[in-house]
């Protein structure tokens, strides 16, 4: 079977490829993983598209790895075993917003920017939960992958947020998924039997997703970040207890690295939001004076002078505080998305200090508290991307804080093939056994991003 002319006859010549200058692009992603092969890249425009394209791949037998944006630094739309992929970008409509309902619907290629861009010229008093990514990061790529934004804090990461999508299934079937199975309405995924569980953190292994609903949020007219610092690491945990349990913020993260020396600290950062002027100042009291009470007073600092540059930082939305990372020359950056309680963020700071210095970088941290709560920790890495053994360092570093995530009682968020592996050697066994049995009944030839959520041996990515 001719592959490229059996997809050129579903999507037209201009959106195939399987020259090796675009196939170059799609063969790696900006994160430490190695590159791997891609035999050809399709970009379809409609769902019909993308089912007979999904009926070609079961007929040639040939891997399907769906693509978003391909920013998930873990190599996780970089296919393991060749194939096509199939690049979703070029399905980027905004179907419908439902002010009253405060939902969106978006197809499967709209970016985080695009839909931002929407809201705020048509509908200024809603938002959507704004991950701290690229602006071209799709909107349904980082719901699938359970990412988070800058409402998780307070509403939950964004997966939570998914009110019911349209899938085709790995053999070709469209499914819809929530209330639009049985309404004109994609406004939630209950009270009917949950299904969205099964396209959910699987990495494009059980389908493919063509539309996706998510929940839009009232947008506050008033915006304040508060900062508060410390040396103490140990105070991390209670201090984000007692903050949380108040209940009245926006957004919560923390920073720290260690160039230059005025950041070398614990920075607890706090973004408070209100409707009203008189709600926004008793939120914002009410922090100040948590902070200067908090475990005796005087161990957890307010930063009254905090810079302008900074303040504009942490109160854009998304908030760059990403920025606080060491890039080096070459531009490389990685990291291991640790989920955590919080309970274990004292030792994983000290020890992520440890893996930092053994590889010879410098240590930065930008943590998010979830919901829970939880913290979604970053060991941070920054590599030369033209230096082949800084880069080998970077991955020796990805998997020691990979195994410290584990043994701390936590989870790898997006992880890579290896930080996949390792959950799996940890997973109840029963547990993988279904997840084996899932991917089997929903895609009997194997064909969705193989080598993703395998407990087995997976094939080595050729460098």
């Amino acid at each position: 079977m001719d592959i490229k002319a059996s997809l050129v006859s579903i999507v037209g010549k201009e959106r195939v490829s399987n020259s090796n200058e675009e196939l170059f692009f799609y063969s790696r992603d900006p994160g430490a993983q190695h590159p791997r092969t891609v035999d050809y890249v399709v970009m379809p425009q409609s769902v019909e598209e993308v089912q007979k394209i999904v009926i070609l791949a079961n007929k040639a037998k040939i891997p399907v790895t769906p693509m978003g944006g391909g920013f998930t630094l873990s190599a996780l739309v970089v296919p393991n075993k060749g194939g096509i992929v199939l690049d979703m970008k070029g399905m980027d409509h905004i179907i419908e917003v439902n002010e009253r309902s405060r939902y969106a619907v978006v197809e499967a290629g709209v970016s985080q920017a695009a839909l931002k861009a929407h809201l705020e010229k048509n509908y200024p008093h809603l938002q959507h939960s704004t991950p701290e990514a690229p602006p071209t990061v799709t909107v349904v790529g980082n719901a699938l992958i359970q990412g988070h934004g800058h409402l998780s804090p307070r509403y939950g990461v964004n997966s939570e947020m998914i009110n019911g999508m349209e899938v085709v299934l790995p053999t070709g079937e469209v499914c819809k998924i929530g209330s639009c199975s049985v309404s004109p309405y994609w406004f939630t995924r209950g009270p009917l039997p949950d299904l969205s569980g099964l396209f959910i953190g699987w990495f494009g292994t059980t389908g493919v997703v063509t539309k996706l609903s998510l929940r839009l949020y009232p947008k506050p007219k008033f915006r304040e970040v508060l900062a508060f610092s410390t040396d103490d690491v140990d105070l991390i945990p209670e201090a984000i207890f007692g903050v949380t349990q108040l209940d009245l913020l926006e957004d919560f993260f923390l920073i720290m690295q260690e160039k230059p020396d005025w950041m070398n600290h614990v920075f607890f950062v706090v973004i408070l939001s209100g409707h009203f002027e008189d709600e926004f100042e008793l939120k914002k009291r009410i922090h100040k004076n948590f902070f200067q009470k908090f475990n005796g007073g005087g161990k957890i600092q307010f930063v009254e002078d905090l810079h302008p540059a900074l303040r504009k930082r942490f109160l854009d939305v998304p908030p760059l505080a990403a920025l606080a990372a060491d890039f080096r020359k070459g531009g490389g950056f990685e990291y291991t998305g640790a989920i955590l309680p919080i309970d274990a963020i004292p030792e994983a700071w000290k020890k992520g200090i440890e893996i930092a210095h053994k590889y010879g970088m410098l240590c930065s941290y930008v943590h998010q508290v979830l919901m829970g709560p939880s913290v979604m920790f970053g060991f941070n890495y920054s590599f030369n991307r033209a230096d082949e053994e800084d880069v080998e360092k970077t991955r020796k570093a990805l998997d020691e804080s990979n195994r410290l995530t584990f043994d701390l009682g936590g989870m790898v968020w997006k992880g890579e093939v290896g930080a996949q592996r390792l959950a799996m050697e940890r997973m109840d066994p029963n547990t993988a056994d279904l997840i084996k049995k899932v991917k089997g009944l929903l895609d009997p030839n194997g064909i969705m991003n193989p080598g993703n959520w395998e407990k087995d041996e997976i094939e080595k990515a050729t460098p």
